[in-house]
């Protein structure tokens, strides 16, 4: 192992080929690059003395990632290539939750390192590489996204929300339409409700708000297309499990499908996402609101 001042030192687990720790070189204690280094962390700043083990490896400045450059045993150079190859795969689950919630907090990466007391770089290589950053890390990230750390580490992702504790005084309040509005119109999945040839029933859907009306798309033949000709209820929720406090917005309306090709074509230029059912969901619904109600849970204090 060769190094040079500026050269990024990785860390990854042996176990798994994530990245655990990553830091700058910014200083060399032998003229030909050999270790030990002193290695400034990205994640507290810190600048230690590090004898690197067969765990990490290199990351030259101004170069792209390699593979270590001098393995210790056989094995290590075994798992060099499966290491390569899964950091190479793109960002792993806990990156992908971290640019999700510092998306939905408006932040940028500057300032949600900064907030986090971290390098920028670092939190790059978080949201862009497989990783397993330490507790602490993951602690001071959710604490500067307003999350939790169960959420960032995808813990009771199949569990349904609202089972954490009731908040002591809770105060259940009506929204006005304005303010029904502008939580509807921040777009994403809702639930929408129709009666069928079975009974009642509830399908979640992709949904956009589009010149004051809701709209979803669905195959011709999927059951929510059902809802077109008829009066539905559509449903839009949001719950913060950790603070036990939420809202949600009812909608009732009647629904039509779209079957002017402008019409479905303007829709289709201005959704933000894919259905996430995925196929070809061509048909668009558009719900016309006639009555729009909601309310919100909050501490009695903040109301």
């Amino acid at each position: 192992m060769h190094a040079h001042l500026g050269d990024r030192l990785i860390v990854e687990s042996p176990a798994t080929g994530v990245v655990r720790r990553d830091g700058e070189i910014v200083g060399l204690h032998h003229d030909d690059g050999t270790p030990p280094y002193d290695v400034r962390w990205s994640d507290t700043g810190d600048v230690t003395l590090v004898f690197p083990g067969p765990d990490a490896h290199l990351h030259h400045l101004g170069a792209e990632r390699e593979a270590p450059d001098a393995p210790v045993t056989g094995d290590a150079a075994a798992t060099g290539a499966a290491d390569t190859e899964a950091v190479d795969g793109g960002p792993g689950d806990i990156g992908r939750r971290l640019a999700a919630a510092r998306r939905r907090k408006g932040l940028g990466l500057e300032e949600t390192a900064r907030r986090a007391r971290m390098s920028p770089a670092y939190l790059d290589y978080l949201e862009t590489h497989p990783s397993d950053p330490g507790f602490g890390t993951l602690v001071r990230l959710a604490d500067a996204l307003g999350t939790t750390l169960l959420e960032l580490q995808g813990g009771g992702r199949e569990r349904p929300p609202g089972q954490g504790r009731a908040l002591l005084h809770p105060r259940l309040r009506d929204l006005g339409e304005r303010e029904c509005r502008a939580l509807l119109s921040t777009h994403g999945v809702g639930r929408i409700s129709l009666a069928t040839p079975h009974g009642p029933a509830v399908f979640p859907v992709n949904y956009e708000v589009a010149d004051g009306e809701i709209a979803f798309r669905t195959a011709p033949d999927a059951a929510p297309a059902a809802a077109a000709g008829s009066e539905v209820a559509f449903e839009v929720d949001h719950v913060d499990e950790a603070m036990s406090r939420g809202w949600s917005v009812l909608a009732v309306g009647r629904a039509r499908a779209v079957t002017e090709p402008g019409e479905a074509r303007r829709l289709d230029e201005r959704a933000h996402t894919e259905p996430w059912a995925g196929d070809r969901r061509t048909l668009w619904v558009v719900i016309a609101v006639d009555r729009l109600t909601g309310r919100r849970i909050t501490p009695a204090e903040r109301a």
